[in-house]
């Protein structure tokens, strides 16, 4: 989960390292660090966030590699942060993921008098390659030594004598970006997007050498392959804040805008997917996190417009599930990055058994992108702050749109959503974020928050709740409207915040008979609802839209949780102990 950049070419190392980790600090920010070759090789270290520092004076290099920790082995300090180097000091790594084997590497290195300095798992990396170099050249003991790891890994190597970057890559992202006179290594796009859009997505097994070139050899045998370039449409300035203060607003209120672009995809591939899901002998919706949310509510969507039952699992559970796989199964993964361990794993399982894989995702050129045997992409753009918001609704409105092709009424989901994309601007307003800042204001001090639904907002309590507990550490629990009388209702007492979604369908009327029987009880309601009602103290007034509710009713929730964060002193778009890619399981 980790942020890994690396440049050579005409620019200032240490600018393009600086600017390359503030656009991954998404993916980590317990501590940072780079090594930059000059005269000599500069390594700079500290712990905290990158987007705190401006500049570094180190001197004039044009080589350098960068590293923004999301830490899983050792502590949060100087020694474990990275770069790692080797005992002469010549060779300098960043890694992403975890070495399973690391103990073993670590008794062996260090019965060859190697000296370890961090707790860290990825040091034995940088010290296998200077044990490798006894015998082989740099970019050889770098083949050899990720060979004899066992895990996930993208590595970056530098030697202080190359004039070049060496890295490799097994179930961790890692891309290249290929400019004029200048070439990259990243974790993501972003990193490199005010450079060059020409990109090369690295495959599980390979190893690049970045020279006067771009070389891509095969892991294990160290035969050369041949890769090709993709232009990826996406900007900088999409990776950028703009006029917001923070990414997660911003992307707020991008929603409607990318609500029309995920439903941009052509009738005849939305009607072939459509096909597809009609034609399968059982279907998988697989996810985790919030896609596991919208996931879970196109279930509910599926079985009311298209008549069919979807099964949805969480991804780490999926290959508990292998038995009930053949090759007439459908399996359908969700993901925002492409890139969470989990899923790529379950996608795994399914692919031993000849399961069909139709993915929606928003990255392209991703592991999961690559692996599937087809993708939908969500057309959101980049996603920076950690929450999911813009793609959330976006896969949302992809099955949704899905759901309504495989009934044969595609035109009639389409004009749905297109409304549906015009009243999220107003949700999104100024205005409602007034609003929304008072019931911030009134609620920014409380423990806890529940949140119910039912039927297709029952998922959506979910998602709301996991919107409130990241960003703010409010504890937050969602729960379908019935369950409340089964244990929960023992937690509330005066003044207790209440979420109650109560749209206006089948659910109104017990849902609304939940809120009573918590407000009789102490409870303080808030009502998300296109109609007020007696028992609401606090009433967030939402469009009808029927089945579409769930995309609507999310809106004012994602807004109420920036604020709680804010107005708790929390960042919004990087929570603590939490990576936008889970790319470890």
């Amino acid at each position: 989960m980790c942020g890994i950049i690396g440049y050579k070419g005409l620019r200032n190392a240490s600018d393009v390292v600086i600017n390359g980790l503030k656009r991954l600090e998404y993916r980590g920010y317990d501590s940072w660090g780079m090594a930059l070759i000059g005269s000599d090789m500069n390594v700079v270290k500290n712990v905290g966030k990158i987007g705190e520092v401006d500049e570094i004076n180190v001197g004039e290099a044009h080589i350098g590699i960068g590293h923004t920790r999301w830490s899983t082995h050792g502590k949060v300090n100087k020694l474990n942060a990275h770069p790692h180097l080797s005992c002469d000091k010549k060779i300098a790594i960043v890694h992403n993921g975890i070495i399973e084997n690391y103990q073993e590497m670590r008794r062996y290195l260090i019965s060859k008098d190697h000296v370890f300095v961090s707790d860290t798992d990825s040091e034995v990396i940088a010290h296998l390659i200077e044990e490798h170099m006894k015998t082989v050249d740099f970019v050889e003991a770098v083949r050899r030594a990720v060979n004899e790891l066992k895990g996930s890994y993208a590595i970056v190597a530098m030697h202080k004598d190359m004039k070049y970057l060496v890295g490799a890559k097994k179930d961790s992202p890692l891309v290249i970006g290929v400019g004029e006179n200048e070439l990259f290594f990243a974790s993501d796009v972003p990193a490199f997007l005010e450079y060059t859009r020409d990109v090369v997505f690295m495959d599980d097994g390979e190893l690049a050498v970045l020279n006067s070139g771009v070389e891509i050899f095969d892991i294990e045998t160290g035969k050369k392959k041949k890769k090709d370039i993709t232009h990826v449409d996406w900007s900088a300035e999409q990776a950028s804040k703009g006029e917001f203060e923070h990414f997660m607003m911003k992307e707020i209120s991008e929603q409607n805008r990318t609500i029309k672009q995920a439903l941009s995809h052509s009738r005849d591939t939305i009607e072939d997917i459509a096909n597809r899901i009609n034609n399968a002998f059982g279907i998988f919706f697989v996810a985790c996190g919030s896609s596991y949310h919208a996931a879970l509510t196109a279930s509910y969507i599926f079985s009311k417009i298209a008549k069919k039952h979807i099964n949805v699992v969480v991804a780490s559970e999926f290959p508990y599930y292998k038995d009930f796989l053949t090759d007439r199964t459908l399996m359908m993964p969700i993901s925002q990055s492409g890139e969470t361990a989990d899923v790529l794993q379950a996608v795994k399982t399914a692919k031993e058994k000849g399961t069909h894989v139709v993915s929606i995702v928003n990255v392209v050129g991703s592991s999961l992108y690559r692996q599937s045997d087809y993708a939908l992409t969500m057309n959101a753009g980049p996603e920076i702050c950690v929450l999911s918001t813009k793609t959330y609704t976006s896969q949302l409105t992809l099955l949704t749109l899905l759901a309504y092709a495989c009934a044969g009424k595609i035109d009639e989901g389409k004009l749905l959503l297109e409304r549906v994309a015009k009243e999220v601007e107003e949700l999104t307003s100024p205005e409602t974020r007034i609003r929304l800042v008072e019931l911030a204001s009134k609620l920014k001090d409380k423990k806890n928050i529940f949140v119910i639904g039912r039927g297709v907002n029952y998922p959506t309590a979910l998602e709301a709740a996991l919107k409130i507990k990241e960003v703010s550490y409010i504890h937050a629990e969602g729960f379908p409207g019935g369950e409340l009388k089964h244990g929960t209702i023992a937690l509330i007492s005066e003044g207790t915040p209440c979420i109650v979604l109560a749209p206006n369908d089948e659910t109104r009327e017990e849902i609304i008979s939940n809120a009573m029987e918590i407000k009789s009880r102490g409870g303080y309601i808030i009502g998300i609802s296109p109609e007020n009602n007696e028992v609401f103290d606090f009433h967030i007034k939402v469009p009808d839209e029927g089945i579409a509710s769930s995309i609507l009713n999310i809106i004012p929730i994602q807004i109420l949780a920036y604020y709680l964060a804010v107005l708790r002193g929390c960042d919004p778009d990087k929570p603590r102990n939490l990576a936008k890619s889970v790319t470890v399981k």
